[in-house]
């Protein structure tokens, strides 16, 4: 089968022909159809972390078909349509056997620590981490691997209350694809007093469109984007979910924080922020990392979407090749992709 792979650190993709896969016991073949490019596809890329051994097949918003599986599988037969959970554990500790392969301490994600999405087909190791995607188209699909469940997770984190209640004001700092996921979500959820924040007018048209009640370009600089969204909030937000996480973004999300109120970094690679510590416990506040997501709540943003509550983000589809993967990576890392890419067989 086809692989599509970076070799060295900051170099193009690479097309080469590796052996198919045969699975054996819960292992299921899926041939892929559609595959989703995200951002931190950019930091494996130029080996930002420097933690993973080049070569990387990358690529974790998976979908498309099942062609072979093990003589063990019960939940999947072949011809069936499935959507990839990419953030597996090691498989026998206590936290991957109670569905939260999140909190493994030995992460085995697909795209990262095993091959991904960015091949004609993955093997993935039981059939639990596939879902059904019936109703759905499977581009947008794809996409809630990451960007949906990530999204997801974050809201849980940031709505204090049920979602829909009048003193809920969010802001959501960073309109790219995960940021439109993340009001797309809220709306979902019910929720209307959602405040978008970006340097880009039309990203914020388009977090407009997905439900954002009121948008704010902060191009002009943290300070007057502070007083733009203490005014647009009434006093300040209950929660902030902030998608860029540098350091001038986190500390604008918590100087815009009400009491009680909860800051939820998720960008990654961002920088660093200076906080002053007296207000987190005078103003009972709290600052809660969110990072992908568990089988469970994976398994609720699909449903979300199977029901046609979740708004659909804008997706670009291009077909998946050494050359459009290299370029969509480009794109990305420059700003300039309104919405998702997502590549297809």
């Amino acid at each position: 089968m086809k692989i599509y792979a970076f070799e060295e650190a900051g170099g193009p993709a690479r097309e080469s022909v590796v052996a198919t896969p045969e699975p054996t016991g819960h292992e299921v073949l899926v041939r892929l159809t559609h595959s989703g490019v995200c951002h931190t596809d950019v930091h494996l890329r130029d080996n930002d972390t420097g933690a993973l051994p080049f070569p990387i097949v990358a690529g974790h918003e998976m979908a498309g078909e099942v062609v072979a599986t093990g003589d063990a599988v019960t939940g999947a037969g072949v011809g069936d349509v499935r959507l990839v959970y990419p953030w597996l554990g090691c498989g026998t500790c206590a936290f991957c056997d109670e569905g939260r392969d999140d909190r493994c301490s030995e992460p085995r994600y697909l795209g990262m620590h095993r091959s991904g999405g960015y091949a004609e087909a993955v093997l993935v190791p039981h059939e639990r981490y596939l879902l059904a995607i019936d109703g759905v188209d499977r581009g947008w699909a794809a996409t809630l691997g990451c960007s949906g469940l990530t999204a997801y997770a974050a809201v849980a984190k940031a709505v204090r209350g049920e979602p829909g209640t009048d003193d809920e004001e969010i802001v959501v700092i960073g309109t790219g694809g995960l940021g439109l996921m993340a009001i797309a979500v809220l709306t979902a959820l019910g929720h209307r007093r959602i405040t978008a924040v970006d340097i880009n007018d039309e990203r914020l048209e388009m977090a407009r469109g997905l439900g954002a009640a009121q948008v704010i370009n902060s191009s002009s600089g943290p300070g007057d984007a502070r007083t733009a969204i203490i005014e647009a909030t009434g006093g300040g937000a209950s929660g902030v979910i902030d998608l860029v996480n540098s350091g001038e973004t986190a500390r604008l999300g918590f100087d815009v924080l009400r009491r009680d109120g909860k800051l939820v970094p998720v960008g990654l690679f961002g920088g660093d922020v200076t906080l002053p510590t007296g207000a987190i416990p005078s103003k009972r506040l709290t600052v809660q990392g969110s990072y992908i997501g568990t089988l469970a709540e994976f398994t609720e943003v699909v449903d979300l979407a199977r029901s046609g509550r979740l708004p659909r983000i804008p997706v670009i589809e291009r077909p998946l090749t050494a050359a459009s993967l290299t370029e969509a990576l480009d794109a990305l890392a420059e700003g300039r992709v309104p919405g998702r890419i997502v590549l297809t067989a």
